[in-house]
């Protein structure tokens, strides 16, 4: 692994703290990751941007699937999740998922999560798009997230895991063999440690989530601004298939100029037996899949934005006014409030629905333990790609995800220590003052970049509208470059130009790989390559950050990632 020597423009670290390990992020893969790694014995330091249930995980509203459920099985799971992936799943990553979910599951329990129940006393489990079985299990109705959010923050503050919260993960510390040796962070607000200062620590797990914000309308909350994938970029970590960004297809529909984070309506309503309609009625998505509405998401969104073009029209509408009050109140009471906060009664009206950005198929390349290719840096949830994934993700997998993998990745940092013999030292980081720091884009570049994204890189695609897309990213890029180098200009470092810096670096990546991507495949959409292309383009798009900040973008020979640790060997 070669470093790129990159760093983002920040005072130096004014203040430092040492730990076994250092988890960034607080969803269920970073607190879960946390919690296997101090019941290992392993000291460690949970560092996340806000508060501790502020991420994704607490908006997750429709559950976490595994094959929990009489009749299913682990293969049926698998099953369901290959076809989802169009051919771009790593199976061998599947497996693990399938076959270690359902105990992940119980132990998510025993921490303190309490799923639905049935009449019987088991749990009560639906169905979503793409699988063919009820393996989603659901908490307070369409609240899994919030749930599981609140369950593992209160084992991780029981078990007195060392937390800092709002506080921004800048950049990745190396020591002299380029080996992780800890992070520096900007912490804002009062508490112990204020400022711009460093964790240092061998083991770094990134479970940042995700980079919805890079478009103007997304499920994801205003955190989720790729900074995970940007750092891991700057240390000279691989990328992969970025350009995967799963639309969700039922997303409120709140205006064509909102911005930001939109009400989610869970594809459980659709589970359940909610239709899919346009303005007359008419149930579009039968006859194009055999489960219809239930379809993987890729082709329901397709679907909806078919409709929409041949209508004319901004949306469609979900109709579920024959579930009655009572059902929407017991079974999806976030969802009935959100939309009659914003003036639509579901139990009386079809709710207006349209794509919007939801979920990052692609990240950090990993192997089955969660390692990337930099030494000592890991990644899970949904700021990694592992392979489970692949071209589109089968809904509720992502919450298994992030728990089956931050298992694996604790049970792979205390056996590596064990095996180095306990307690192992803090590796110095490498002074650097003379890294080349990466010039900061003004906050105001946020909405350029959602703009530009959205218009060339959102669900429908072509080579046209990503070039277009390029070149406007390109021009971001030179200007802040150019003002840094002629006369040592850039914007104020601070929480908002880091952020926008990071969206730039992410959405420079997506669009790179959606360019080369040259079919259509899962929920990457080109209008001018309508087909799958299996004997071209059945393989990955690796990326990398050279260290004049260009990318370096290759193809896989195959379906199969290479390994991770071969890769440090070589280099």
């Amino acid at each position: 692994m070669t470093s790129t020597g990159i760093r983002l423009h920040a005072p130096a670290p004014g203040w430092a703290i040492a730990a076994d390990v250092v988890v960034v992020g607080s969803g269920v893969a970073g607190l879960t990751a946390a919690l296997r790694c101090e019941a290992a014995g392993l000291t460690t330091v949970v560092v996340t941007k806000a508060r501790l249930d502020d991420g994704s995980t607490r908006w997750a509203q429709g559950g976490i699937a595994a094959a929990l459920g009489e009749g299913d099985t682990p293969e049926q799971h698998l099953d369901d999740t290959l076809v989802a992936g169009a051919g771009l799943c790593d199976e061998e990553a599947v497996r693990i998922l399938v076959t270690e979910g359902p105990d992940a599951v119980r132990r998510l329990i025993d921490t303190g999560a309490h799923f639905d129940e049935s009449s019987e006393g088991g749990l009560e489990l639906t169905r979503e798009g793409g699988h063919h079985r009820r393996r989603i299990a659901h908490a307070g109705g369409d609240a899994t997230g919030a749930e599981i959010s609140r369950a593992l923050v209160e084992a991780v503050r029981a078990r007195g895991v060392r937390t800092i919260e709002n506080a921004l993960v800048l950049d990745l510390l190396t020591d002299v063999d380029g080996r992780t040796a800890g992070v520096t962070l900007h912490v804002m607000g009062e508490g112990q440690h204020d400022g711009v200062g460093a964790v240092h620590a061998p083991a770094v797990v990134l479970a940042t989530g995700g980079m919805g914000q890079v478009f103007s309308a997304t499920t994801n909350p205003s955190v989720s601004t790729g900074d995970g994938v940007a750092l891991a970029l700057r240390a000279g970590a691989e990328v992969s298939d970025l350009e995967f960004v799963q639309f969700h297809p039922t997303v409120l529909f709140l205006g064509s100029d909102a911005e930001g984070q939109q009400p989610l309506v869970s594809e459980a309503v659709r589970g359940e037996g909610a239709h899919l309609v346009d303005a007359d009625g008419v149930r579009f998505m039968l006859g194009q899949h055999e489960l219809a509405e239930l379809a993987p998401r890729d082709i329901v969104a397709k679907g909806i934005m078919r409709r929409m073009q041949e209508q004319d029209t901004e949306h469609m509408f979900l109709d579920a006014r024959h579930f009655g009050a009572e059902m929407w109140e017991h079974r999806f009471p976030t969802i009935l409030a959100a939309c009659r906060a914003n003036g639509i009664d579901p139990v009386t009206e079809p709710v207006p629905v349209a794509p919007a950005a939801h979920y990052a198929s692609g990240g950090v390349r990993t192997d089955s333990h969660g390692r990337t290719t930099v030494p000592g840096l890991y990644a899970c949830g949904e700021v990694a790609c592992t392979g489970v994934h692949g071209a589109n993700r089968l809904a509720s997998n992502s919450l298994l995800e992030g728990l089956v993998y931050a298992e694996r990745i604790a049970a792979d940092i205390a056996d590596s220590r064990a095996a180095d013999g306990l307690p192992a030292p803090v590796p110095a980081p490498v002074e650097q003052p003379d890294r080349p720091a990466h010039p900061l884009l003004g906050a105001e570049a946020r909405f350029a970049i959602q703009r530009i994204m959205t218009d060339g890189a959102g669900v429908l695609r072509s080579a046209e509208s990503l070039e277009k897309a390029a070149d406007q990213l390109q021009r971001l890029h030179s200007e802040a470059r150019d003002a840094l180098h002629e006369n040592g200009k850039t914007a104020e470092p601070g929480v908002d130009t880091w952020e926008a810096t990071n969206l730039l670096c992410v959405a420079r990546v997506l669009v790179a790989a959606a360019r080369l991507r040259e079919e259509t495949r899962g929920c990457h959409w080109r209008e001018d390559h309508a087909e799958r292309d299996d004997t071209d383009w059945r393989r990955h798009i690796v990326v990398r950050l050279n260290p004049d900040r260009t990318l370096a973008v290759h193809t896989t020979d195959t379906a199969d990632f290479p390994p991770t640790r071969q890769h440090h060997q070589e280099q």
